[in-house]
Formats: structure tokens, C-alpha cells, sequence
């Protein structure tokens, strides 16, 4: 007698875009739905609040200041990641989510060791510009073939498989994605000379200049590209 029961699907068997789609909702992206209308707080909520404020800027600035004042790399790698450490716990203790400062921990204890391991401080920084590098890489090869980046994010955000056939949508994505590649490319333009100068705390000031500011910046034009042609697209419908 055979069981007409159908099992369920295992998290294995999910759908790789629904699954990707509901990671992107959980994320700072999720907050920047392109249809809903966008506020200060929103995108203060984006970029965490005063505490991803606090968690993307502090380590930072205390790897500056102890490399200021020290010039012992050891410390000035260690200082931010014990401080993170502290970032995680307090999430913890206040029941929060983890993963922004497990994240973030992870990125502070990986530049540390590369720089630990060679021996050179600019190295701190290193794996920061391969991470523009790379989301500079992404941003251009997805307008070249088509599928601005942006586009993609927001389509999968609003469950809007078609948006590609939508001129207004992908030009607009291709200028949001645009915006992207602006950040990324700057970063590097300013940031690699400085590198490859062994400029330490110049190279400091600049990543945390061009950090969280601009992020926020490009995040919000680009919500706001979205949310024009999302909203004008419902209007008429």
C-alpha cells in the first residue's frame, strides 16, 4: 500500500532564488524595498542604526588611533578585534541578531592575521580592496551582459521576474548599478595609491571617510532610482 503522503522539501531542496530572495530580505536590502517610500529612518535602519554605526566606525578609528600613537602593529590589529568581540557579546546578552557583528568580527580577525602574518601594516587593508575589487568586477560584468546587478536585487525583493522587459526598469537599474560601480571604483582610486605608498593612517582615514558614508549614500540614490520607476509602473497599472 503505497503512502500518497508527499514529503516535504528539505531547506536542501529549496529553490535557489526564493532562497536567495529571502536572504536579500533580511539584509540591509530588505529594508530598501524599491516600492515603499523612503524615509530617514528607513535607510538609518539599513545601515543598522547607532549600533552598526557604531560597529562599522569604532574599530576603525581605534586601529588608527592606536597605530597613531603605538605604531605597534600587533596592538592596533588586536585593539579592534577585541572590541568586536564586545560588539558580539552585547548582541547576546541584548538578544539581538549575531550575524552583523559575527560578520563583521570575522572581516577585522582575517585582515588581521594577513597583516600579523606578513608583517607590514598596510596589509590591515588588503583584503578590503580585493572586497571593492571584486564588487567592482560584479557591478561591470552585470551591465555588460545585461543584467545590471541592481536589477536583479530589486527584482527579486518585489518578486518581479519580468523587470528586464521593462525599458524604464533596466535603465534605471543600469544607472543604480552604475552608482555601484562608482563607489567601488573610487575607493580603489584613492585607496591603492595609498597602499602601495605604505601610507597607514592616511589609507585609515580614507577607508573610514569612504566607508559607511558612501554606502549609505549609494544605497539611498539607489532606492530611490528603484522606488520612481516601481511606483510609476503601479501608478498606471
Amino acid at each position: 500500500m503505497s503512502d500518497s503522503t508527499q514529503p516535504e522539501r528539505s531547506d536542501s531542496e529549496r529553490d535557489p532564488a526564493d532562497e536567495l530572495a529571502e536572504r536579500l530580505r533580511q539584509s540591509a536590502f530588505g529594508t530598501v524595498t524599491p516600492g515603499q517610500t523612503p524615509t530617514a529612518s528607513d535607510i538609518w535602519s539599513a545601515v543598522g542604526g547607532v549600533r552598526g554605526l557604531v560597529e562599522a566606525i569604532v574599530p576603525g578609528l581605534t586601529f588608527l588611533t592606536v597605530f597613531s600613537l603605538t605604531g605597534v602593529l600587533v596592538w592596533s590589529v588586536l585593539a579592534p578585534l577585541g572590541l568586536a568581540l564586545v560588539f558580539v557579546v552585547a548582541r547576546v546578552f541584548s538578544r539581538s541578531t549575531v550575524q552583523p557583528a559575527l560578520i563583521g568580527m570575522g572581516g577585522l580577525a582575517a585582515s588581521a592575521g594577513v597583516a600579523l602574518w606578513s608583517g607590514r601594516p598596510e596589509d590591515n587593508f588588503v583584503l578590503g580592496l580585493w572586497v571593492n575589487g571584486i564588487g567592482l568586477t560584479a557591478m561591470v560584468v552585470s551591465i555588460l551582459v545585461g543584467r545590471p546587478l541592481i536589477g536583479v536585487i530589486s527584482g527579486l525583493l518585489v518578486s518581479d521576474s519580468q523587470w528586464r522587459a521593462d525599458r524604464a526598469k533596466r535603465r534605471l537599474a543600469t544607472i543604480a548599478t552604475t552608482l555601484w560601480v562608482g563607489l567601488f571604483g573610487a575607493r580603489l582610486i584613492v585607496q591603492v595609491p595609498l597602499f602601495l605608498q605604505g601610507a597607514v593612517a592616511e589609507l585609515a582615514i580614507a577607508r573610514l571617510v569612504m566607508g559607511l558614508p558612501l554606502y549609505a549614500l549609494v544605497l539611498w540614490l539607489s532606492w530611490l532610482l528603484m522606488r520612481s520607476v516601481y511606483r510609476s509602473r503601479e501608478g498606471h497599472s
